[in-house]
């Protein structure tokens, strides 16, 4: 369970400035506990401690901080049963997910850990015409410098760890500002943090309010922004970010293609679980399902079925699959977008109803294309279902979108396979699988309104450092 309150961490170091920011339990709408709340002053501090730290956390040796990586890695599993119940509370996110997340977030540090010890580089040859005769090149990696991470509300424990351990592999520190509807996953990884050797100023973990986070966007201090979190706010942040290296992942409204050929028992358990897994709120959770004409009907009648049997209520009830959503904001507006989408003729199959911040799981149908629930990022529980005849028009309405994060196609077909990894604009394609699927080691990111860069450990590491060439020429050989 939750403790009374949390601190904040500036600087390596736990401070319990205050007790300004209520944390509710999502399911119920009561406090759960208190975190200590930074300002501007605070994270001006940070920033200050990150500048002082870089070259002492540049000069540390990679299996130093393997070291601290493992630490992670140990200390996160002997506390798993307690970031699961504190990730339950905080985000609403059904204890099932929430132990997966943990697991997760295990997975990424112990990536990480392998990782850090593996930063090379490469021996060129630059006797590419006689001019460059003599000369050779070789390049290395070294770190950007201070980094800013802002993580989002949906994945607090995974999703800041794959800011924060790539930047220990690569040897960054960084200043960290979590979602402030759910801080606490991220403080206990500030508290694990604190337990190791880290350079002073190597790291700070500061939730704060919007208009006291400006800083972490536009201070020069900092070398990278890497959020996570809405189009709207990523764009906007990133115009403001002056000349940092900015990272961007975004939303989606992930489309997935059911071909003919599809086997459609284990379709219909992989849709339910990619639509609907912690209330739909995943930017890469299935929004759009296009199946071909041949097996619609089927497929639309076994995915009804299978979701009115899901199981709604108290997320720490390990039989719970559908949590609340983050706010009953939220929930009222998804609402709003179905009742619009079947109010312009679109027909509703199942779901639809909401009681407070729990919306039910949701299934519609010949929905016009131009809704907001077609459009935009639904981010909750509903998915809309269209038919097609011909696997191009598919994959033509699937890039017909602002987004471009990933697919999912099923098919048996090599040869549409090909196609749809040629010709979707997307980050990733995943085959026989929903597009929610994602393991901490691959590259993952969007196009277009979906971000910029990779995520992925090692993906990740490279955004955080630079390039640095070696030309030395061997005198008396050169013409």
């Amino acid at each position: 369970m939750l403790t009374n309150s949390y601190p904040y961490y500036l600087a390596n170091e736990p401070v319990a400035a205050n007790q300004d920011l209520v944390v509710t339990d999502k399911y119920t709408g009561e406090a759960a506990t208190k975190v200590a709340l930074a300002d501007s002053a605070a994270i001006d501090r940070a920033i200050a401690a990150s500048v002082q730290a870089a070259e002492p956390m540049r000069r540390m040796p990679p299996y130093e901080r393997q070291n601290v990586l493992n630490h992670c890695v140990a200390r996160f599993t002997e506390r798993s049963e307690e970031l699961a119940m504190s990730l339950c509370i905080e985000a609403g996110k059904p204890i099932k997910d929430s132990r997966g997340e943990v697991s997760r977030l295990i997975d990424t540090f112990r990536i990480a850990a392998e990782e850090s010890v593996r930063i090379g580089g490469e021996v060129m040859n630059l006797e590419i015409s006689p001019r460059a005769r003599g000369y050779r090149g070789m390049y290395k990696r070294v770190p950007i410098g201070p980094c800013s991470f802002i993580s989002p509300f949906n994945f607090p424990l995974n999703l800041a760890a794959h800011k924060v351990a790539p930047a220990i592999a690569a040897g960054c520190p960084f200043v960290l500002k979590p979602a402030s509807r759910t801080p606490i996953g991220a403080l206990i990884i500030g508290e694990v943090l604190a337990e190791t050797d880290l350079p002073k100023g190597a790291f700070s973990i500061l939730p704060c309010r919007r208009d006291g986070a400006d800083l972490f966007t536009m201070d020069d201090r900092l070398k990278l922004l890497s959020f996570t979190g809405s189009p709207a706010v990523g764009w906007d942040l990133k115009a403001r970010a002056g000349k940092k290296k900015v990272v961007l992942e975004l939303g989606g409204n992930a489309a997935c293609i059911v071909d003919a050929d599809s086997d459609l028992n284990d379709v219909t358990q992989r849709l339910v679980f990619g639509a609907f897994y912690q209330s739909g709120q995943s930017c890469i959770g299935v929004q759009r399902i296009l199946a071909h004409d041949s097996i619609y009907n089927e497929l639309r009648d076994r995915l009804v079925a299978a979701t009115i049997t899901l199981i709604a209520g108290d997320p720490k009830e390990e039989s719970t699959f559908i949590g609340p959503m983050i706010s009953e904001q939220e929930a009222a507006r998804l609402e709003s977008w179905i009742t619009t989408a079947v109010q312009a003729g679109g027909k509703l199959l199942c779901g639809g109803k909401r009681d407070g911040v729990m919306l039910h799981a949701t299934l519609l149908e010949d929905v016009p294309q131009d809704q907001a629930v077609c459009t935009q990022e639904a981010f909750g529980p509903v998915a809309v279902m269209s038919r097609f005849n011909n696997f191009q028009d598919a994959l033509n309405e699937v890039n017909d979108s602002v987004f471009g994060l990933q697919a999912g196609i099923f098919t048996r077909d090599i040869y549409k396979i090909q196609q749809a990894w040629d010709e979707l604009d997307v980050g990733g394609v995943v085959i026989g699988d929903v597009p929610s699927w994602r393991v901490d080691n691959m590259p993952y990111g969007g196009v277009k309104d979906s971000g910029l860069g990779r995520e992925g450990v090692r993906f990740a590491m490279e955004d955080m450092m630079e390039l640095r060439n070696l030309v030395i020429r061997t005198p008396g050989n050169t013409i």
